[in-house]
């Protein structure tokens, strides 16, 4: 019945939730060895840090948001 078939799949753990240990393509893709003889040359970082003019952005739009959120809160 329908019951029957309800009270199995709550039984059963159909739902497992994440892995435990969770893996990424990059490192499965490469050995061990590319990693460590990778260099961070802060020349050449390619986005991969704020730059002055990124954290100029980001206080100009936090600006804007506080000020847009003023104005239509007081008018």
């Amino acid at each position: 019945s329908d019951y029957q078939q309800l009270g199995y799949n709550l039984r059963v753990n159909l739902f497992q939730g994440g892995p435990l240990k969770s893996r990424s393509l990059m490192r499965d893709s490469y050995t061990l060895d590319v990693f460590q003889k990778a260099v961070i040359d802060p020349r050449h970082w390619h986005g991969r840090k704020i730059s002055e003019l990124g954290r100029w952005y980001e206080k100009y739009f936090l600006d804007l948001n506080v000020q847009k959120a003023m104005k239509e809160k007081y008018g």
